[in-house]
Parts: structure tokens; sequence; C-alpha cells
């Protein structure tokens, strides 16, 4: 009774077999035009006797850097709540500093996705394009940060509206 049943389990049906991640046919020509960078096999550059490069030490890509990350994580919960607690939801200097604050934690996100997802190594002008996209995208979300704060209520106010309608 117990051996079938076992037996049962380690048969697999097809579909929960993992097959491999197929492209979807219209991404297949913008990504060959792109272009991705050949990779060697295994991804192994060179023999299994050589050693591997260690990259030089920056602090500004190790701990300084994620400790950067976590300040600006951590410094918006009180940013995002200060200006209800203490009812000066017009405080322009305040709303500046919240929309600032944002923005750099988004790019901040949205850089590590494109560093861990679209890799340079691997997809190369692909990868620079997603970077020029992302800064474009932040200049303009300071763009209208600005443009919203200075012709109209701002940030907090617009916040404060919404929940008492």
């Amino acid at each position: 009774m117990y051996a079938s049943r076992s037996l049962s389990v380690l048969r697999t049906p097809v579909s929960l077999v993992r097959q491999p991640m197929r492209m979807s046919l219209a991404a297949r020509p913008f990504v060959r035009a792109l272009g991705t960078i050949p990779q060697p096999a295994g991804g192994i550059v060179g023999t299994v006797n050589e050693a591997v490069p260690v990259p030089p030490a920056s602090p500004s890509h190790g701990s300084y850097h994620w400790s950067f990350e976590r300040l600006f994580a951590v410094g918006l919960v009180p940013l995002t709540i200060l200006p209800f607690a203490t009812g000066s939801a017009l405080s322009p200097v305040l709303d500046a500093v919240l929309m600032a604050t944002m923005g750099i934690h988004s790019f901040i996100g949205f850089q590590a996705c494109i560093i861990d997802y679209i890799p340079k190594r691997v997809y190369g002008k692909l990868h620079d394009f997603a970077m020029y996209l992302l800064v474009a995208g932040t200049g303009l979300l300071g763009f209208g940060a600005y443009k919203f704060e200075t012709e109209d209520v701002g940030l907090t106010a617009t916040i404060g509206k919404i929940w008492k309608a």
C-alpha cells in the first residue's frame, strides 16, 4: 500500500516539470536587434585552475551603498507621518524634502532591478538603454514634482484633501 503511494508521488506529471522560460514572439525581434553578448558555456571564463579575479574594493558599492539605501528607506517613514501628525500639511519645505526622498528611493530601487534583471555583461546596449530611461524618467519626475509643488497645492495637501473627501 505505501510502496505504490510513494511511487505515485515520484511520478511527476509533465505539466509540473519546469520548462525553460521562453521569450514571447513579440519580444524576440526587439531583443535580437539590440543583441545579447555571447556568454561562455556555463558562464566560466578561463580554466578551472585559474584564480577568480577579485574586483577592486569600493566602499560606494559595498556597505556605504547599502547604508545609504536603508537611510532613505527608513527616512521616508517619519517624513510621511510628520506632516499629518503635526498638522503642518502645508509646509512647502517638508513637502519638497518628502518628494525628493521618494524620487531618490524610487531611483535606487529601479536601478537595482535593472542591474539584477538586465545585466550589462549579457545585454550590453539594452542595459545602457534601460539606465538611460531610468535617468530620464527620474529627471521628468523631478520636474513634475517641482511643478506640482510650485504651481499646485503640493503632495501632503493633496493627500489631506483625498482623505477628507
